[in-house]
């Protein structure tokens, strides 16, 4: 029988296995160690979690969720591309992420849909402007990220290459935005073709500037969409997951991730949420001990991107608190447990940190989150 997204992935149509339980304290002990949270690394492109990225959302936060993956904070001359080994891109549900520059080819060909039913699920509700225009979904992909290849030939604002891009394609692709008072590419469309079209975004560039990538070869041909790999990657840092969770967090529906699902999944039960787990993690997720360690979180930082936060935060309220509409916290973590929120507010060169706490913190997180929060002064130069 076919698994279904809201059914255990198993990878297979084989036999039904027996189903192995875990408790959330293993999974989140196992998840924090792969995070890079617990041992932290002395290099910037040893951070485990740009094999998938590390999204910078709201702009800085980037540096803060480095920063708290490396023994020693980032700081604000430090070169976030660690001399062009890392680029920054649109990539995952069209957010800025920092990826290693030499798997760039391969992330284009896993962020590109696989059919127009996944481009048009990627494109969110701006899927029905391109349907009134009757285009394609993925064909209106195409034509943007050929445009972004055409036009991207040195350093542009955003504004100047949404206008060039405007200006090749047909007008389907272009509808009039209500808050510019102009017609333009559509936003999402022109964030998920970006990359695709070989456009990269300037580290710390404010306003957002984007640039070409050298020696890009132009979108990817349709037949190499599929995203096996970046599944493998979000089942890495996320398991265990579902095809939903894959799919939530790669911007689609389950249907489009499931005839890509990885081999070698195991069946597993999270505190009787099925799901399934990638055979190599299964006995690291058994033997994971929680650490002793508070860490500060931004409120784009990879450990929240995971889909099933009821098992991150199992508090309706503080989950309602932490993940907002607009504007959300950030996260103070004690050992795997997520203890508060928290915000920062520069004066001049002060930096004034606000802690929520979800339950009264004890002495020694006191002491730790202290010590956290002297790092993301640092790492924003206060």
């Amino acid at each position: 029988m076919p698994p279904r997204s809201n059914r255990i992935a198993t990878g297979h149509d084989g036999p039904v296995t027996a189903v192995v339980e875990l408790t959330r304290r293993q999974v989140l002990a196992h998840r924090v160690a792969v995070h890079g949270l617990v041992d932290r690394v002395a290099a910037l492109p040893s951070v485990a979690l740009l094999d998938l990225g590390v999204q910078d959302t709201p702009p800085g936060s980037l540096r803060v969720a480095l920063s708290a993956r490396l023994a020693e904070p980032l700081l604000p001359e430090a070169d976030v591309t660690a001399g062009g080994a890392l680029t920054l891109a649109w990539s995952h549900r069209g957010a800025p992420h920092l990826h290693r520059t030499a798997e760039l080819p391969a992330l284009a060909a896993g962020c590109w849909p696989r059919d127009d039913a996944d481009a048009a699920a990627r494109l969110g509700w701006q899927r029905a402007r391109l349907a009134s225009a009757g285009v394609a979904a993925r064909a209106g992909y195409r034509e943007v990220a050929d445009a972004v290849r055409a036009v991207l030939d040195r350093s542009l604002s955003k504004a100047a290459l949404s206008t060039a891009v405007t200006a090749r394609i047909r007008p389907g692709l272009a509808p009039f935005c209500r808050p510019c008072g102009v017609d333009h590419v559509a936003e999402q469309l022109l964030r998920l073709a970006g990359l695709p079209g070989g456009a990269r975004l300037r580290a710390d560039g404010s306003p957002l500037v984007l640039e070409p990538i050298e020696g890009w070869a132009g979108p990817p041909a349709d037949e190499r969409a599929g995203t096996t790999a970046l599944q493998e990657a979000y089942l890495r840092f996320f398991a265990p997951g579902t095809d939903a969770d894959v799919a939530g967090y790669l911007g689609t529906n389950a249907a489009a991730v499931r005839p890509d699902r990885p081999e070698g999944l195991v069946r597993v039960r999270v505190d009787g949420r099925a799901c399934a787990v990638p055979a190599a993690q299964l006995d690291g997720m058994r033997r994971a001990e929680p650490p002793d360690m508070v860490r500060l979180l931004p409120p784009s930082d990879p450990l929240l991107q995971g889909r099933d936060r009821d098992v991150l935060l199992p508090d309706a309220a503080h989950r309602k608190a932490l993940w907002r509409p607009l504007g959300s916290p950030g996260a103070v973590v004690s050992g795997v447990d997520i203890v508060g929120t928290w915000r920062a507010r520069q004066r001049g060169r002060r930096l004034d940190v606000a802690v929520d706490e979800f339950r009264p913190l004890t002495r020694s997180e006191c002491a730790g989150l202290d010590e956290e929060v002297q790092r993301v002064r640092a790492t924003r130069g206060m």
